[in-house]
Order: structure tokens, then C-alpha cells, then sequence
């Protein structure tokens, strides 16, 4: 399985395929599935900010797509490799997901700051939050 290490480095090369030309700011993210399948993401921005594909976003849909729905942590990374966390929207897009006791990976470039999911997001959204067509009936 993928050491914490080698998926921060996974982050850093998804990094370097970032498109921001309008923030600069270059993210990526890899995310380790239970079954230790990496997939990575960047961030990829558009002129309008709000289709803009966050890296961890990116990631979590590669994931998906591919059929997994487990997962054991994601490395974020940013070129500053200043730590940065999940911004809230993609705090949020993971806890649809994954556990709280996701192990969150922040490249802070000497070493790794780590959280857990349920520590940057507390009390997270749910669906049990949202009228369904039976809650109706």
C-alpha cells in the first residue's frame, strides 16, 4: 500500500498538471481508497471561478467513476507546499463520501500536517438534511 510519504508526493505531481491562471495558486490532491487505489486530481480553473474543478473534487470523481466508494485518506498539496487544507466546498464534497475518520494529508514541504475530515468539518452536512419525495407522502 501507498506509504502517506508517496500519496503527498502523488498530490505534488498531480499538482504540477494544475491549470490556474487566474489565482495561481496550484492545487492537487491524490485519495488512497480502502483497497490502496490512488487516484489524483487538480485543480482546474475557469475564467468564470464557478466551474472551477477543485483537486480533491477532481480526485473524489476519478474514484467514483472508477467504482470505488471507500477510502482510507487524501493528500492535499499545493505548489507553495504551505499546507493547505480542503477549501469548505470540497470539505463538504468529501463528507458525502467518506468517513469523518478520513485521514487528511497536508504538504506543508519538510513534513505532513495531518487531520481527520471530521476535524475540519464538524457536523458535517448530511442527507438527512434533505426533503426526499417520501418525506412528502
Amino acid at each position: 500500500m501507498t506509504t502517506d510519504d508517496e500519496l503527498v508526493a502523488r498530490a505534488r505531481e498531480a499538482c504540477d498538471r494544475a491549470y490556474a491562471p487566474y489565482s495561481g495558486y496550484d492545487v492537487g490532491a491524490a485519495l488512497r481508497t480502502r483497497d490502496g487505489t490512488v487516484f489524483r486530481g487538480c485543480n482546474v480553473e475557469m475564467v468564470t471561478f464557478t466551474n472551477t474543478i477543485h483537486a480533491e473534487s477532481g480526485a473524489l470523481g476519478a474514484a467514483v467513476a472508477a467504482g470505488h466508494r471507500e477510502f482510507d485518506a487524501v493528500a492535499v498539496s499545493s505548489a507553495e507546499r504551505d499546507g493547505v487544507t480542503p477549501c469548505g466546498l470540497c470539505r463538504q464534497t468529501l463528507a458525502e463520501l467518506c468517513d469523518d475518520d478520513l485521514r487528511v494529508l497536508c504538504d506543508v514541504g519538510d513534513g505532513i500536517e495531518e487531520w481527520t475530515l471530521g476535524e475540519l468539518l464538524p457536523g458535517a452536512m448530511s442527507g438527512d438534511e434533505v426533503p426526499t419525495d417520501e418525506d412528502s407522502e
